[in-house]
């Protein structure tokens, strides 16, 4: 008995409809058989299935890539990506390598990173880096499209160098690298794969070297000549990877702000309120006034208002503008150019508080009695007319007696109120005690090609401490505000020192004569004891760096430990949205906590506010480190045409690599090597801080006057070579066991020389900057 062949059954054809639901539900089985296997399709069906899926991608409906079909605009199961950055719960968001700009924008892609900790996890992805994802979409309407984990982390295109290219009489060329710390050798440019003039500085993807010799490269991009204007500060750009070109969608948003109007704001246009800035300041983002309270209960006491630019008006969380803010973190102030955090449509123009022009401001006023402490206070969004634009020292001359056309008018309704104001907030700070620092900061000037023709140091006035102590005081009020409210903010905290950190201090005082005692509490006004011993003795600058290089460095945190330094239990930065964006996230925190209208901060989580606070410190940070490092440049280039020059100076630090140097008058750092130090070996003496001589006993201690040559400045380096003119002080050395421990081998011999071929970070170099407001950014070194 014959059998009758078995027929497939068959069954009804997938609609368009269902064929995209497949595909998003299963995008790792998204071939054609896979289809037709899924909707059990038959031999025939199959042919019916294929002439529906072509008409789908003339449609536009569906895209095929490597033999998978995928949804218009959506991906297949792995993806090469290119991290681009965080989010505001500081997750890590990619998009796709492979995408074309026609299809619009490229999803974005939420990274799940493995659940491993501890020392021997690998570090996280970071912007640039590019990782192979297998992706899942997330179906959610808002937020990233898919979610992916990481199968193969993949090294960027090409590892980049930058350098100064040399031109070779082939036509060829070495790019010389200008990296600080000397890594890298020098790498060779074939003439078909440049258009670089000598001495030009540009960035070059390095080819790995396939055996000895130098590594090839191409240049990827000119980025200007070091012998022209503000070139220089272009190493550290590129070197920290600081952003400093704006994209067009941020522009375009920028552009399209509009002149504020008095709709949903207090009119303080009558009120003349004025700037006070640096004579070159080109945006002012703060505006300050003053008058006697005429409240009988308040007697002696004075009404401040003081306006900050209302940055959050125009640029609204989420939008180009914020991200772009976000990202930078902060603007970069170099001495031959700034590095805006916003363009300049809104930091120099829309939200700089220019006179006589109506502006956007956020409105702090303030009661004070007559001791300086703070009565009351309200935060208002106001709309203000500037009544002046004065320079620091302008405002110091009218009040101390020589008033000019401008200041003149102001100097009786205007100025002296403030400077009376000031006078009891004076006194509230010295009954607080903050941390009373006394170091000079000098500042380069630079001809019309960005270089440095002087070194000085800016007379500090009266009219530099009011204006500390107005933005101290509007911080304060605040974070107190945002508190109160229960809104999420970042304060600005500075923790008090380690107990290593006081322990080293202390070894350093006793040196010096000063004994610091382990017991009690640590509070400012125990340094200002020290630091008021001091005063006007010839340790006094030594022992404000090294108390300084004590010091924790501030940062940002949504938890308060306080602020150690300007002893304060809470403090926020509000004063310069301008130029941080911490004060634009408190700023917004203010618009929600007293119900102020449209841009307020949004619903954030801890942990997203905790990350947040981390990245803006990190954005400090590299500015600080990029800003210090151009400084040092600038000067290395200055001093170049002085080698062979003798300076005078001081010892600022002890190493084992040997002296660091620190120039009286330009204020420039180099290094003396341990091996250039006389004709006998000098060991160091971690304890007494000092380079001390084995056979002869001749020392060199931390804080000792010296007279030293200069032998070789290296301007790429920002690096200084020195030769030790002076003699040292003699100490009697111990015949028996030596608690030094002497250097037995030649291998720190030739450490000592790299070193003082400027391949060195000087981190025992204390450094403080003083932001506006009176905040001193304390460094760990």
């Amino acid at each position: 008995m014959s059998r009758r062949p078995k027929t497939a059954q068959a069954h009804a054809l997938p609609s368009r409809d269902d064929v995209l639901a497949f595909l998003a539900k299963a995008p790792d089985r998204a071939g054609k058989n896979e289809i037709a296997r899924h909707f059990r399709l038959n031999a025939s069906e199959r042919v019916s299935l294929k002439r529906m899926l072509k008409e789908m991608q003339d449609a536009g409906l569906l895209e095929k890539r490597q033999r998978r079909l995928t949804a218009k605009g959506h991906l297949g199961p792995v993806v090469m990506a290119e991290i681009t950055g965080r989010d505001a719960d500081g997750e890590i968001l990619a998009i796709p390598v492979d995408w074309n700009e026609a299809r619009g924008e490229p999803p974005v892609i939420l990274v799940m990173l493995p659940k491993r900790g501890g020392r021997d996890a690998p570090p996280a992805p970071g912007p640039g880096d590019r990782a192979l994802l297998k992706i899942e979409p997330t179906h959610e309407e808002e937020g990233p499209a898919y979610e992916g984990r990481i199968l193969k982390m993949v090294s960027r295109p090409a590892k980049r160098m930058l350098g100064v290219f040399r031109s070779m009489p082939d036509g060829s060329g070495r790019v010389v690298p200008v990296d600080r710390k000397g890594q890298g050798r020098e790498v060779k440019i074939a003439a078909a794969d440049h258009d670089a003039r000598d001495g030009d500085l540009v960035s070059v993807d390095m080819h790995d070297r396939p055996g000895l010799g130098l590594s090839g490269g191409k240049i990827r991009e000119r980025l200007g000549s070091l012998k022209s204007e503000r070139a220089v500060s272009l190493i550290a750009i590129h070197n920290h990877e600081i952003p400093y070109v704006f994209s067009e969608a941020v522009l375009g948003e920028a552009a399209a702000a509009k002149e504020p109007t008095l709709e949903g704001r207090e009119d303080w246009r009558a009120i003349p309120l004025i700037t006070i800035d640096p004579a070159d300041a080109k945006d002012h983002d703060d505006a300050v006034h003053a008058e006697a309270d005429p409240d009988p209960a308040n007697p002696g006491g004075f009404i401040l208002h003081i306006a900050i630019a209302d940055v959050s008006a125009y640029v609204r969380a989420g939008s180009a503008l914020d991200r772009e803010a976000r990202l930078r973190g902060n603007s970069v102030y170099f001495p031959d150019r700034v590095v805006p955090m916003l363009p300049e449509r809104i930091s120099n123009d829309l939200c700089s508080l220019k006179p006589n022009v109506n502006r956007a401001a956020m409105g702090l006023r303030v009661v004070i009695d007559q001791h300086g402490m703070r009565r009351a206070h309200s935060f208002h969004r106001v709309l203000m007319r500037s009544a002046a634009k004065i320079a620091y020292p302008q405002a110091q001359a009218a009040v101390d007696g020589t008033p000019d056309d401008l200041t003149g008018p102001l100097v009786e309704p205007v100025l002296k109120p403030l400077y009376g104001a000031y006078g009891l907030l004076k006194a509230a700070r010295e009954a607080r005690e903050p941390l009373d620092l006394d170091l000079p900061e000098r500042k380069l000037v630079l001809d019309a090609q960005g270089l440095v023709t002087d070194v000085i140091i800016p007379e500090r006035l009266d009219a530099h401490r009011l204006i500390e102590e107005f933005m101290i005081l509007a911080n304060v009020c605040a974070a107190e505000t945002l508190e109160k409210a229960q809104v999420p903010l970042l304060y600005r905290v500075h923790d008090q020192p380690s107990m290593e950190k006081m322990q080293g201090l202390r070894d350093f005082l006793d040196t010096v004569g000063i004994t610091l005692s382990k017991q009690g509490a640590v509070r400012p006004n125990l340094f200002n004891r020290i630091l008021a011993r001091v005063k006007d003795t010839p340790n006094m600058v030594l022992v404000n760096e090294i108390i300084l290089r004590s010091q924790s460095q501030a940062e940002y945190a949504p938890e308060n430990i306080g602020h150690f330094g300007l002893n304060l239990r809470r403090y926020a930065h509000f004063t310069s949205p301008i130029r941080r964006y911490a004060d634009l996230i408190v700023h917004r925190g203010l618009v929600r906590a007293c119900a102020l209208g449209e841009g307020g901060l949004g619903e954030t989580s801890p942990d997203g506010m905790k990350k947040l606070g981390e990245d803006i410190s990190a954005c400090e940070r590299r500015a600080m480190a990029a800003e210090r490092e151009t400084a040092d440049r600038l000067i290395a280039q200055f001093l170049a045409e002085q080698v062979g020059a003798s300076f005078a100076g001081r010892i600022t630090g002890v190493t084992r690599a040997g002296l660091f140097i620190r120039l009286d008058r330009t204020g420039a750092d180099g290094l003396v090597p341990i091996s250039t130090l006389g004709d006998e070996r000098f060991v160091h003496d971690e304890a007494a801080h000092a380079l001390v001589g084995q056979r002869t006993g001749e020392s060199f201690r931390l804080g000792d006057q010296v007279k030293v040559r200069l032998v070789e400045a290296l301007p790429f380096a920002g690096a200084l070579r020195f030769e030790m003119l002076s003699e040292g002080r003699y100490v009697k050395v111990s015949r028996g066991r030596s608690r030094l421990r002497p250097r037995d081998d030649d291998r720190g011999r030739r450490q000592d020389l790299r070193r003082a071929k400027g391949n060195y970070q000087r981190d025992e170099r204390p450094r403080r900057e003083e932001p506006r407001g009176g905040d001193f950014r304390f460094e760990d070194e």
